[in-house]
């Protein structure tokens, strides 16, 4: 039942309102089983992060508050935007936590112990000038991207499946390089302050170059979740993530680099930049363009079971259908229809993701047939859940002709 065009059944048997873990099935665990793994990562991370802010502090003194404040205020401003690209197939929130923490705690620490034994090393036979130098451009770049992205091949190990586009490596990668940012700022801006430089530092740092950590870890998150899509057996496997690792070092080099040639360099870095920027774009738009047909394509074959309906994925295909179709069921039904509605939806897309990752041969389809059953289960019991109140609602704004598409399943 996995092809095309084939009717795909519904969960039979199912008592009314039946209780489930929502969450489990969207993130692919057993139902009652924590993610040991993603607990135990926060908490190492939060640990590592405690020690790198805790020994910022003992260090820097009173100019430690103005840093941490001016570190915290770019997130502000890029946290929501990311967050906003994660809308359309939302991953696991415990999970980009933890690619948050990875970066302001682990990867930040143990790059900061690396990189001051490097300096420890070259100044050793160069100046204290040209050792700072060597060492940012040609250590840093190594110890820091490869310490971000640790936490991607991590999910490509141990949670492929939440891996379903360029969308989601750029948004785990985005994490992980804000958190690393942040916290690195913290320090930058204790030595401004006490070299009398902290407006410069704060412009260079959290205005002109926020993004720099984010984007070149973004090329790593990119290859990985190539590598996750790529069928079994396939050279992509391990050639994407390793040459998106490489993409990722070769930019933060020219950046680090750059300030040996003066504003004339900064510009040129400035320039790739944007380029990498403006192909990261495209690439998040194009899939956001996929993911949609995606969802018309392989949930097509529900139609027969009544589980979907052709106003079902007219509703799926745009965030505002989306959106109203939750008002919809907040105002008949109350918060729970609202949530089983959010969970409907996240259900269909991760259905459309799955047979989309079977179809590419990248997942086994008889490994994955039990998050099938799982999901469907998830989507027939939401649609129990807000249609209870109003089983034949009036005409949705967002349907075709005045259907719905949500009559009772079956």
């Amino acid at each position: 039942m996995w092809l095309a065009g084939t009717a795909a059944p519904t969960i039979r048997n199912i008592p009314p309102m039946a209780v489930i873990d929502p969450n489990a099935i969207l993130q692919g665990r057993s139902p009652g089983r924590p993610p040991v793994g993603v607990i135990v990562g926060i908490a190492v991370s939060s640990l590592c992060l405690l020690v790198s802010l805790g020994y910022a502090a003992v260090t820097g003194g009173a100019p430690f508050v103005a840093g941490l404040i001016l570190a915290l205020l770019p997130l502000g401003l890029w946290l929501p935007l990311v967050l906003a690209l994660d809308r359309l197939e939302p991953e696991p929130p415990n999970a980009l936590v933890l690619a948050f923490l990875w970066g302001a705690g682990v990867a930040t620490l143990v790059a900061a112990v690396l990189n001051t034994l490097g300096l420890m090393l070259v100044t050793t036979s160069l100046s204290p000038e040209e050792g700072w130098y060597v060492t940012a451009t040609f250590e840093a770049p190594f110890v820091e991207e490869i310490l971000k992205g640790l936490v991607l091949f991590g999910m490509l190990w141990f949670r492929r499946h939440e891996l379903n586009g360029p969308t989601d490596g750029v948004i785990y990668a985005a994490m992980v390089g804000l958190g690393f940012a942040a916290v690195e700022n913290v320090t930058y801006f204790i030595s401004a302050v006490e070299a009398d430089l902290l407006g410069y530092t704060f412009l260079m740092r959290g205005v002109l170059s926020p993004l720099l950590h984010p984007l070149c870890t973004a090329m790593t998150g990119l290859g990985v979740t190539a590598a996750a899509l790529a069928p079994r057996g396939s050279v992509k496997r391990w050639a994407a993530p390793l040459g998106g690792l490489a993409g990722a070092i070769a930019l933060h080099m020219l950046w680090n680099g750059s300030t040996r040639w003066g504003y004339a360099g900064l510009s040129f870095a400035y320039l790739v930049g944007l380029c990498v920027l403006i192909g990261v774009s495209v690439a998040l738009v194009r899939d956001r363009r996929r993911t949609v047909g995606l969802v018309t394509h392989h949930l097509t074959a529900y139609l027969p079971s009544g589980l979907v309906t052709p106003a079902d994925l007219t509703m799926l295909s745009t965030l505002r259908s989306r959106r109203l179709a939750r008002t919809w069921a907040q105002s008949v039904g109350g918060t729970g229809a609202a949530r089983a509605m959010r969970d409907y939806q996240h259900g269909a897309t991760e259905l459309a993701m799955l047979h989309e990752r079977v179809a590419r041969g990248a997942e086994d389809p008889v490994v994955g047939e039990p998050q099938r059953q799982a999901l469907l289960m998830l989507m027939q019991v939401a649609r129990q859940a807000f249609l209870i109140r109003q089983p034949h609602p009036p005409a949705a704004p967002w349907s075709a002709g005045g259907a719905t598409g949500f009559s009772p399943a079956g």
